[in-house]
Order: C-alpha cells, then sequence, then structure tokens
C-alpha cells in the first residue's frame, strides 16, 4: 500500500539487516522501494536490489556532494538507465550547502553535472530524481534552460527530500515536477515545511524515508528504514485532514504516474 519512493538500501547501515527489513516493511505495509543510486561505482549494488526482489527499483546517477568519484557522461547514465528496474536517473541537482573557502560561482561542476543528467532524462524520457540544498534559484533556472518546463518533452521528476520554501514549492510544481515528503516533515521544528506539504496538491505528492537518514518522529535519531514512511504519510493525512491509507493510496499511484514501473523492462 505505502511506497517509499526514496532510500538507500545498498547503505552499510542497512545492507546487513535486509531481511528483516524487508519484514518490517511487509508488517508496516510498505509494500515498494525505490533505491537511490548516488555514484557510478555503487550502481551496480543498488541495481542488484532491484533485480533480486520484485518490490525494489533502482535509479542511475551521480548526487552532487560527491567529488572523487567517477564523473558521469551522458552516454554513461542512458546506458544504465536503460537497465532492467531503473525507473529513473538520479540523485541529481545542486547542493551549495559545503562550499567551505569556495564560492559559488566555483561549483560550475556540479551544474555541469546536473546538466548532463537532465539531458540523459530527456533523451530517455524518464523522471529526474532531483536533490537541492540552498541552491533552489539555480536549480529551477537550469531545469528552464534545459527545456524542463512541463511542456511535451520534458523528462519531468521529483524534488525529493523537500525543505525548501512554498515559492519553490510553487516553481517546481509549475514545471511539472513532483514534491516528495521525508520524515523532517514530522519533526517539531518543521512549522514552516508542513505549510508547505499542506500548500502542495495531493496528485502531486510522494512520500519517501531517505533512510539510513532523517528518521521521523518518534524515531528521530535512529537509523531510518522504509517501514518507517507510513508516519510520514500520518503527518501529511493530519495536514490535509484526510486519512492515513488515502494518503498511501494517492502517493502510491502518484509514484506510478510519475515513474511508470510497470512499463519498464522487467529482465
Amino acid at each position: 500500500m505505502f511506497t517509499d519512493s526514496h532510500c538507500h538500501l545498498n547503505d552499510p547501515s542497512l545492507l546487513p539487516d535486509l531481511p528483516a527489513i524487508r519484514q518490517k516493511m511487509a508488517e508496516a505495509q510498505v509494500t515498494r522501494a525505490l533505491c537511490i543510486c548516488t555514484t557510478l561505482e555503487e550502481f551496480p549494488h543498488v541495481h542488484a536490489l532491484a533485480t533480486q526482489y520484485d518490490n525494489f527499483w533502482a535509479t542511475a546517477g551521480v548526487h552532487p556532494d560527491y567529488e572523487d568519484v567517477t564523473e558521469p557522461s551522458q552516454e554513461d547514465l542512458t546506458r544504465l538507465a536503460r537497465l532492467p528496474r531503473v525507473l529513473g536517473v538520479g540523485e541529481t541537482g545542486l547542493d551549495y550547502y559545503r562550499l567551505g573557502e569556495r564560492t559559488v560561482k566555483d561549483m560550475h561542476w556540479q551544474r555541469e553535472r546536473f546538466r548532463v543528467h537532465i539531458r540523459a532524462a530527456r533523451q530517455l524520457h524518464k523522471p529526474l530524481v532531483i536533490h537541492t540544498r540552498q541552491a533552489s534559484d539555480d536549480t529551477l533556472a537550469i531545469l528552464r534552460e534545459e527545456g524542463e518546463d512541463g511542456s511535451l518533452g520534458s523528462a519531468g521528476g521529483v524534488f525529493h527530500c523537500f525543505t525548501e520554501s512554498q515559492a519553490v514549492a510553487r516553481a517546481a510544481l509549475d514545471l511539472g515536477f513532483y514534491i516528495s515528503f521525508s520524515g523532517i516533515l514530522t519533526f517539531k521544528n518543521a512549522v514552516d515545511l508542513r505549510d508547505t506539504a499542506q500548500f502542495v496538491p495531493t496528485d502531486r505528492l510522494l512520500i519517501e524515508t531517505d533512510s539510513p537518514y532523517l528518521a521521523p518522529t518518534p524515531h528521530r535519531g535512529k537509523t531510518n528504514n522504509p517501514s518507517y514512511v507510513p508516519l510520514v504519510a500520518q503527518c501529511i493525512a493530519e495536514l490535509k485532514s484526510s486519512h492515513v491509507m488515502d494518503i498511501a493510496e494517492t502517493t502510491s499511484r502518484n509514484f506510478d504516474v510519475l515513474f511508470k514501473p510497470n512499463s519498464v523492462r522487467l529482465t
């Protein structure tokens, strides 16, 4: 019933406990999970999860935070994203949070990497999984420059683990993107984010754990896993004056509309 649209089950903190996690998922009615790739080096491990388990899927991409890794070409990304059970391109985007002594101008390599991902997604007609942190203006501008405006031919995608303002959410929605909320939504100090979640139309919502990170309340500070995603749905249900199972059904349907898991190669 519930779909975790973004998790990192290949992480060393989760992988050894995968049988127990899958049991917890079943007990919590979390029937599917999208396993997200963050480097080309880890792709074989992420993809192996998707091919081994019929309720796991994968993406292909290189996270904007990672510098000392193989730089992806458009050809690399399209080749990997054409493999069975790969639903999207990413995790990609921009992250200016850890600039250190650098300036935004110095992050040109991130912006170019992002463009490569966008072009691969457009070539394949597969959605983007977008990470943006303290870089929303550039993220939105590059999407527009690359033709991602919601028109015919756009790849579309999702702004994952959304923590930006309502104005950014509105701009992303105007470009045809979905918005995904994580356990951060349940944190006591996330008042503005809950206001944003209330604003986002239910037919453009996704839920995620981003596990092993960002476990929702009451598990905050612990290792996260997909069995906790119903707690995010419950928070949204309360904000929308809805029932949690209605949010489960809607967000799972949205996942199907965006990622089209039933139309990709299975083997």
